[in-house]
């Protein structure tokens, strides 16, 4: 029973992060649907601003919930753009307030209408809640007590189980004893190895392939036309 609500406790935080990465991969191809829509065909400064901006949000956000941004993974949209991030503890943050800042200053000059603006906020918005969401499931792991008192339960049953078969199974009782315990660690073993969604493990969400199929997804509804 507790092993069971282990390993769902496990799959639901990686569940959910696959659910937001989903909807992040969603939002960046609404947001470039949209800034394609409301752009000058002509205006190809801000259209190739954006087709680096949402995607480098992206990597940010990706690396940002494991070890640190990698800035050579970043495109620099324009000549500030290393300069506003020297220093800078939250990238992925930094970023959206450019992009913000960015569309404030397209409705300033005329580019956007007072109508697009609100519409393309959405999305803007959106982006700040799903990175709120993946550090939730990043910095709230599962209490460090509860996962022990498993460990230590797996531990005293396993060292125990040999007295319940040996009068009944003899030499038998060794290779039971042994896939019972390979039963029982290997679950536990899943459920570590899931529960932490966003690193680099074979069973971590697939976030480097997202990121890249957000980024080409972007550049293709931006700048193809």
């Amino acid at each position: 029973l507790f092993l069971v609500f282990r390993t769902n406790t496990a799959y639901d935080r990686w569940w959910e992060g696959r659910k937001h990465w989903g909807l992040l991969v969603n939002n960046t191809r609404n947001l470039a649907h949209k800034l394609n829509a409301f752009l000058a065909r002509s205006d190809a400064d801000n259209r190739n601003w954006f087709s680096k901006m949402i995607p480098n949000f992206v990597y940010s956000t990706k690396e940002h919930l494991r070890k640190g941004v990698k800035m050579d993974e970043l495109e620099s949209a324009d000549d500030e753009f290393v300069n506003r991030l020297k220093g800078v503890k939250h990238i992925p943050n930094r970023l959206s307030s450019m992009m913000y800042e960015r569309v404030n200053d397209l409705y300033k000059d005329n580019k956007l209408s007072g109508d697009q603006l609100y519409i393309v906020d959405k999305e803007l918005k959106q982006f700040s809640d799903i990175l709120g969401a993946c550090e939730r499931i990043k910095n709230t792991p599962i209490p460090y007590s509860y996962t022990m008192y498993i460990k230590k339960f797996i531990f005293i049953y396993i060292l125990t189980l040999p007295f319940g078969f040996v009068t009944i199974a003899e030499y038998m009782t060794v290779p039971i004893v042994i896939l019972i315990s390979y039963v029982l660690l290997s679950v536990e073993l899943i459920a570590e190895e899931i529960e932490d969604p966003f690193g680099n493990d074979v069973n971590d969400l697939p976030t480097d392939e997202l990121s890249l199929k957000i980024k080409d997804n972007v550049k293709e509804i931006l700048l193809q036309n």
